[in-house]
């Protein structure tokens, strides 16, 4: 566990908390998302060549306002994360955010309503979710009392409609809270582990903010493992499930400027470099889609991770920086480019990260990668023309969703092919190796910052793309 090592009583490293918090409400008429589109209700998957990349979509009526955009770093816009996972018996859950709590929708094997929401009443986020064949486990934030008057993180677990434990992850004794997570939730068939965003709140790591992974048992115990302060700040969490040992985990961290390695240690000095990135708040941040990146394991016990990237032009430790933990990195480029990264093992990384786009007046956001078959791995980002920007982050025209098949060598196996289905949450891989996952039904833009309030929708689409 990495302990007082990880901050310095310095105020440039305390978290800007406001931009990232959600929002709910009605836009104003001005900033109103345009183009939106609406796909044939219940679309029947039509017999697709191989590769063709065909998304199905099924729709699904919400029982309450889902506002689906957050605010980022500098305001930028972000798609509110929605959750989708497959349980044992190949039904689906789908979490996603109302003003009255978490909801998760039941559906079927097709995507189809299967039965009403559970409210997981009072949580404020989508933090992970896990699908079980009689309900679910959701990582979020609940109400607690401390210093900050903060949201504590929070493992609910849900049977048969009713709740089976909630287990508190952050509190008065460990010193922390947790007013927001960008959080990642994992289940090996034995134990949770729910890795997440925490705020010191006393102790050695007052007023900073760092990361924790927490162990739990299917019965709601916490269990010994992972550390109580790691990635400082974490600006990027990975986590995926082990069936022994150290869950695997990736944090990008803004102190040490990148993408580290965070397996079974938190994140200490030494912790393995993916990727050196330009990482102070806000410049890295976005790097993974709303901050929870996505962790691919092979059939050989290879990993990948995918992530909007500028690259590192030049990488040094700052003088000024007494700790010896701080970088200053130089991007390469003004824009995010779209790169995957290789570990050989859940502790080492292989090699540097490969670049599947190279357009330096083109920004690329909410980059995605999930298996597709065996031996292949699917990309997905959207793209913004005439990018401008600035501190960090950038503007620009929405130009769509792509989607591209690599192996595992980072070889492009087909084109990009350009759909309307986004991906704004979490992807799930059916038994047949086919994926899906949950969207609002709106075309983005990305033209300006996000000042109001987040526009609503009441349906959801539920993706496929066949195997």
């Amino acid at each position: 566990m990495t302990r007082a090592t990880s901050v310095t009583p310095t105020t440039r490293h305390r978290r800007r908390r406001i931009a990232r918090k959600p929002v709910v409400g009605s836009l104003a008429a001005g900033v109103l998302l345009t183009g939106a589109w609406y796909a044939t209700a219940t679309a029947t998957p039509a017999a697709k060549a191989a590769d063709d990349l065909a998304v199905t979509n099924t729709t699904v009526n919400l029982a309450a306002k889902f506002p689906y955009l957050s605010a980022g770093y500098n305001n930028t816009r972000e798609w509110t994360r929605t959750a989708t996972a497959v349980a044992p018996n190949g039904t689906l859950r789908v979490a996603w955010p109302a003003s009255d709590g978490i909801h998760v929708t039941p559906l079927t094997k097709a995507g189809k309503r299967s039965g009403s929401d559970t409210v997981v009443k009072g949580a404020k986020e989508v933090g992970g979710l896990v699908a079980h064949n009689d309900g679910f486990a959701l990582v979020t934030r609940v109400a607690d009392s401390n210093k900050w008057k903060e949201t504590a993180a929070a493992l609910v677990r849900y049977k048969n409609g009713k709740q089976a434990f909630r287990t508190k992850l952050t509190g008065t004794a460990s010193n922390d809270t947790a007013p927001l997570l960008d959080g990642q939730l994992a289940w090996n068939g034995k134990k949770y582990g729910a890795y997440f965003v925490v705020h010191g709140a006393g102790g050695f790591a007052d007023g900073h903010f760092g990361d924790k992974l927490a162990y739990v048992s299917a019965k709601g115990a916490k269990l010994n493992g992972g550390w109580g302060w790691g990635c400082s700040h974490n600006e990027g969490i990975a986590l995926h499930a082990e069936p022994t040992g150290a869950f695997t985990s990736l944090c990008f961290d803004d102190w040490r400027s990148g993408l580290f390695v965070s397996t079974g240690i938190g994140a200490p000095d030494n912790a393995p470099v993916v990727q050196r990135e330009q990482c102070w708040a806000g410049y890295c941040g976005g790097t993974f889609p709303g901050r929870t990146g996505d962790l691919v394991k092979s059939s050989t016990g290879r990993y990948a991770t995918a992530f909007a990237s500028r690259g590192a032009a030049s990488a040094a430790k700052n003088p000024d920086d007494a700790s010896g933990r701080g970088w200053t990195v130089k991007p390469k480029t003004k824009t995010h480019q779209v790169a995957v990264a290789f570990l050989k093992n859940r502790n080492s990384p292989a090699g540097k990260p490969t670049y599947l786009t190279n357009a330096p007046g083109t920004e690329h956001v909410n980059v995605r990668i999930a298996p597709y078959g065996k031996d292949r791995l699917l990309v997905s980002w959207e793209s913004l023309k005439n990018a401008k920007c600035a501190n960090g982050t950038c503007t620009g025209t929405f130009t769509g969703t792509h989607l591209r098949l690599i192996d595992w060598n980072g070889k492009f196996k087909t084109p990009d092919k350009v759909v309307k289905a986004r991906i704004t949450g979490d992807i799930a891989t059916l038994a047949d190796g086919s994926l899906t996952w949950a969207y609002a039904p709106v075309t983005p833009s990305y033209s300006t910052a996000l000042t109001g309030a987040s526009p609503t929708t009441k349906t959801l689409r539920i993706a496929r793309l066949e195997r």
